[in-house]
């Protein structure tokens, strides 16, 4: 299990812990955190579950696969280094402590 910290656009911050196996877009999906759309339901087929990583955790999250990359095209305002799909971060212990940050509005 993960503990992971949801930062809407707005400043309000959810503190979720998440079961290891579920993804991020998941945790954020069964409580009900607004700014995560997911509309494909993790699929990797949208960008509606477009995150910014806090700056502390981008070098510690696996390596964007291509297929991510073409979606993150689709984002809104993506960023080259901090944007990921929460559908493509798979949750385990070492993702304790992980802050993402939600975008004004997804696409």
């Amino acid at each position: 299990m993960a503990k992971i910290t949801y930062v809407e656009s707005n400043g309000t911050r959810h503190d979720v812990d998440v079961p290891n196996g579920l993804t991020v877009m998941e945790g954020a999906r069964d409580n009900g955190i607004p700014g995560i759309e997911a509309d494909c339901g993790g699929a990797c087929a949208c960008s509606t579950c477009h995150v910014y990583v806090d700056p502390a955790w981008v070098d510690k999250l696996p390596a964007r696969e291509p297929m991510e990359e073409d979606m993150l095209d689709f984002a809104y305002e993506p960023d080259p280094e901090r944007s990921r799909l929460t559908c493509q971060l798979k949750v385990t212990d070492d993702l304790d402590g992980l802050v993402v940050h939600m975008p004004v509005k997804q696409i």
